[in-house]
């Protein structure tokens, strides 16, 4: 079996390779979500949907992108986490291509959950791997660049879709056969340059023991560590959060700001091009402080007031500020700072089973916000109720990690 192949040793700069396929694996990711939401209505209109509806198809996804990655992890720990990688974006790319030739809505929504179980095998795998190839002293930074690529990935999707479909009146499924052919392709180079199994250069200077061969642990040793439980909450709040936004901004934009056509796009953008510098420099601190939770108390609090304030004001220029303000510290900026502090405290032997718990638990927020913020808008007549509920998990989440979580240190 693939696991059982032996290290490879690696050159020093192998871990910059490794960064930058998984950086674009992430754009691909993201891009082939989002390119759904800025034509939600569009879509809404040909299948004659609700707003609850509509988050439904997008929850639809969620859920089997969240159920998958347990599974996805285990058996990338047992079979290798290179070929499941593979796997996973192979019928990720043919899902989304499908996508566009769904003649109704029960057919979309199954083709969404199959693209969703594709992209399940990404998550813990994929950060198994790097935190294996980055050396420590950078593993913070190397994954805020990794994770950058959901920055751009969103935008991308955002802008293609509402240049193609809003501005230039294409038809709602071109964006998903575009977005199927680089998705395809990126599978084959995850394959063919990825290595299993590395020694890195610091490692073999160091005399590191390699491929650990600690038992595995079970999944319920793993919720019972109170760091690694505490880290699950604060994602699982921060992705609700993100994922309002990510899903309903483009419509809340159209429905109850006026935008239209490209800045729908464009707007919506303004936070994951904010979250890049962000999560770069509050990765930077992180690797040199060591401390997880006074950037949790700096982030996190900042990313409640930016969330209430995107529903509250009404003003454009301050709109656009509070959406720079959500992405310098939102989800994005503090996924690689817990993702790094998930690792510290993960069972040896057990690394992409414990990050697919920690996304599974987390992404469980990606499965509910969309339908309830739907449901909310549907119910109330606004999506403003769906934000204000989004900042009221956020605190809770904030003090949960408050209260069990202790910062770990670890040489570099």
């Amino acid at each position: 079996m693939e696991s059982s192949k032996q290290a490879v040793k690696v050159s020093n700069n192998y871990w910059i390779k490794v960064v930058a396929l998984f950086f674009v694996g992430w754009i691909l990711m993201y891009a082939t979500r989002t390119i759904f939401n800025p034509i939600m209505g569009i879509i809404g209109e040909n299948f004659g949907l609700s707003n609850t509806q509509l988050g439904l198809a997008n929850s639809i996804f969620f859920l089997t992108y969240a159920i998958a990655q347990v599974p996805f992890g285990v058996i990338g720990d047992k079979i290798g986490r290179k070929l499941v990688i593979t796997i996973g974006f192979l019928i990720m790319g043919v899902m989304t291509y499908f996508s566009g030739l769904a003649t109704t809505f029960v057919m979309f929504l199954i083709i969404r959950a199959m693209a969703g179980i594709g992209q399940g095998a990404y998550y813990g795998p994929q950060y198994a791997l790097s935190t294996e190839s980055i050396p420590k002293s950078k593993l913070t930074l190397g994954t805020a660049i990794i994770n950058s690529g959901m920055a751009f990935g969103t935008s991308g999707g955002y802008l293609l879709s509402s240049k193609l479909v809003l501005e230039n009146g294409e038809h709602w499924s071109k964006p998903f056969f575009i977005m199927a052919v680089p998705t395809i392709i990126v599978a084959i180079l995850f394959y063919t340059l990825l290595k299993e199994k590395v020694i890195r250069p610091e490692d073999e200077a160091k005399k590191v023991a390699v491929n650990p061969t600690e038992n595995k642990v079970s999944f319920k040793s793993i919720i019972s560590n109170k760091n690694l439980l505490a880290a699950f909450i604060l994602c699982f709040t921060s992705i609700y959060a993100n994922f309002v936004i990510i899903t309903w901004l483009p419509s809340f934009l159209i429905a109850e700001r006026g935008f239209a056509g490209t800045s729908v796009g464009f707007i919506s953008s303004l936070v994951p091009w904010a979250s890049i510098p962000g999560a770069l420099i509050f990765a930077r601190i992180a690797d040199k402080s060591g401390s997880t939770k006074k950037l949790v108390y700096l982030l996190v609090p900042l990313a409640i007031l930016s969330v209430f304030s995107i529903a509250f004001v009404t003003n454009r220029t301050l709109l656009i500020a509070v959406l720079i303000l959500y992405g310098l510290t939102g989800k994005l900026a503090l996924d690689p700072i817990v993702v790094a502090y998930v690792t510290k405290n993960a069972p040896k032997g057990s690394l992409s089973t414990t990050l697919s718990a920690y996304n599974f638990i987390g992404m469980s927020g990606s499965i509910l916000a969309p339908y309830i913020t739907g449901f909310l808008a549907d119910t109330v007549g606004s999506m403003k109720i769906g934000f204000y509920l989004a900042c009221v998990l956020q605190v809770i989440g904030l003090l949960v990690f408050a209260v069990l979580a202790k910062d770990t240190k670890e040489e570099a």
